[in-house]
């Protein structure tokens, strides 16, 4: 039986997806659509239960969130590597990962959807504002990171094999656009970020999702 991923195009879930594709086991991706409401069903709900994306299946086992369903294809899939398998390096990955899912990714919600923190509309764009702006210094570290990486001709940021810090990486510049930063301003992570999507595991996940990796519009 064959893993079930449930992801919404853009979202975090892509981290999954490109790891699973990475794999070359066969899966099957289930397209939830946020926009429509998908993930609030009961249909969905009953699947999980907060009605986010993504969900990995595989047999009887329901696994949700990011840093779980990671840690969990880096067990069912040890010889992808995509944690290190020392100890130290792997707690690193971890620590960063956690970081850009509890930090960076809830900062750029406060932008996308600051209706979901306060009701009043002045309060939403005030939320917006000041999150947006510190959307920048969080795409700086990452920014850091890539530098660092290209500096001691890392080939990933997690070390010598693709792994989740690099999809995550590039859904954070990707949103950033959104959030009104140009790629542009980061060139060592928008160089990182246009090397990973070649990868044919990362590309096939961005064709499946029609991505386009720069959303930056200037003002």
């Amino acid at each position: 039986m064959s893993m079930k991923l449930y992801f919404a195009p853009g979202a975090c879930s892509f981290v999954p997806h490109t790891l699973l594709e990475t794999t070359g086991e066969p899966f099957e991706p289930v397209l939830v659509k946020l926009h429509k409401g998908e993930n609030q069903t009961p249909e969905y709900k009953a699947i999980n239960a907060r009605g986010q994306v993504p969900v990995l299946v595989d047999g009887k086992e329901v696994i949700t969130q990011i840093v779980a369903i990671v840690s969990y294809l880096d067990d069912r899939f040890p010889q992808c590597k995509f944690l290190p398998r020392e100890s130290l390096a792997r707690t690193r990955v971890l620590e960063t990962l956690a970081w850009m899912n509890n930090t960076v990714h809830t900062t750029f919600t406060h932008v996308f959807m600051p209706n979901k923190f306060v009701g009043s509309e002045q309060a939403q764009a005030e939320i917006k504002v000041f999150n947006a702006a510190h959307y920048a210094s969080l795409l700086g570290e990452i920014e850091a990171m890539a530098a660092s990486a290209a500096a001691q001709s890392r080939p990933y940021l997690g070390g010598a094999q693709f792994g989740p810090l690099d999809a995550y990486a590039l859904t954070l510049l990707r949103w950033g656009g959104f959030a009104g930063h140009d790629p542009q301003r980061c060139p060592a992570l928008l160089a990182h970020v246009q090397k990973i999507a070649t990868l044919p595991a990362v590309a096939r996940a961005i064709e499946r999702e029609r991505l386009q990796l720069n959303v930056y519009k200037p003002a």
